[in-house]
């Protein structure tokens, strides 16, 4: 998508790389425990931390990568990060409900509150949408760190905001022109 937009964005595999990002973006795809254990092994671990808690670099967790910045998920045993007051939660509902997991496809979200990440998403009378793909969500403790919200059977936490430390649960990066403008908000912070 940053190609796409003509942005210079590199994938990071060292700890160099990392050292010399403006900014951070943690993917993830799968399992929450299989992630941090993924992130130990790399040997990433400590100039993550000192980029995102010492440096104050901006980080963007996308999916996955979302959920390893809270404290923990019901998904596993493993700690995340911890960078964020919150947790990844299960859905979980009623055989009656006929609610599918995973919350698959596209959803609108609802803007809680102004911020740069999210700034102009919503097109006129188009409300933002994006795409999803994910079993677990994040339940933020501090209301005022939530910037969007949306629905799958309950209403949840889909993108947060922590001073410098961000996460959206939905795929920017299948989301067409919306997640575009996200990424190209968060590149532009």
């Amino acid at each position: 998508m940053y190609k796409k937009l003509g942005i210079k964005a590199e994938i990071a595999e060292s700890e160099k790389e990392i050292a010399e990002a403006d900014k951070l973006i943690l993917p993830g795809v799968g399992a929450f425990d299989e992630g941090m254990r993924g992130l130990e092994k790399s040997g990433l671990m400590n100039v993550l931390n000192r980029k995102v808690l010492e440096e104050k670099t901006p980080v963007l967790g996308v999916c996955l990568g979302m959920q390893l910045i809270v404290k923990e998920s019901e998904e596993g045993s493993e700690k995340g990060l911890g960078w964020v007051d919150a947790k990844a939660k299960k859905f979980s509902f009623p055989a009656e409900s006929n609610l599918k997991v995973p919350h698959m496809g596209w959803n609108e979200v609802e803007i809680c509150r102004a911020d740069e990440l999210v700034n102009d998403l919503n097109n006129g009378d188009e409300a933002a949408r994006f795409y999803f793909v994910h079993s677990y969500f994040v339940e933020c403790e501090n209301p005022q760190d939530v910037l969007l919200k949306t629905s799958h059977g309950i209403e949840f936490d889909v993108a947060f905001r922590h001073k410098h430390i961000m996460g959206v649960q939905f795929h920017p990066e299948k989301s067409h022109k919306f997640g575009m403008k996200l990424l190209k908000n968060f590149y532009e912070l």
